[in-house]
């Protein structure tokens, strides 16, 4: 299955970022083989709209699960949308939490974790 991570670096090793729509970068992952692609977030210095904008982008690469610290309801809504599913409260590395995801520790988020705008940078 493919999966995506929201993450603050390049590679399996660096940490999950805590802000979906702004993170840096995103890591898909093959949870089969382990294989992984970082594609950097076109969202990441967007002014506005930056959960939606980053929320297309995984729906385009079809990612059947993003797992991320928190996700606004735009981007919770364009990611249903897409039939994504979300984990929200992810910490660790990227490759700590596939293992996880791959061990069934995580449920599905029925509702975005924080509000509109909440990782705007200030």
């Amino acid at each position: 299955m493919k999966i995506c991570i929201s993450s603050n670096g390049i590679d399996l090793t660096a940490p999950v970022e805590p802000r979906f729509g702004r993170c840096q970068y995103f890591i898909f992952v093959d949870t089969e083989t382990m294989n992984f692609e970082c594609k950097e977030n076109p969202a990441f210095t967007a002014g506005g709209g930056a959960g939606i904008q980053a929320s297309q982008m995984v729906v385009h690469n079809n990612a059947k699960a993003v797992l991320t610290g928190d996700v606004g309801p735009n981007a919770f809504q364009v990611l249903q949308a897409g039939g994504i599913n979300i984990v929200t409260g992810v910490t660790g590395s990227i490759k700590e939490a596939v293992g996880r995801f791959k061990k069934g520790e995580f449920q599905y988020a029925g509702t975005p974790s924080v509000q509109s705008h909440a990782g705007m940078r200030r």
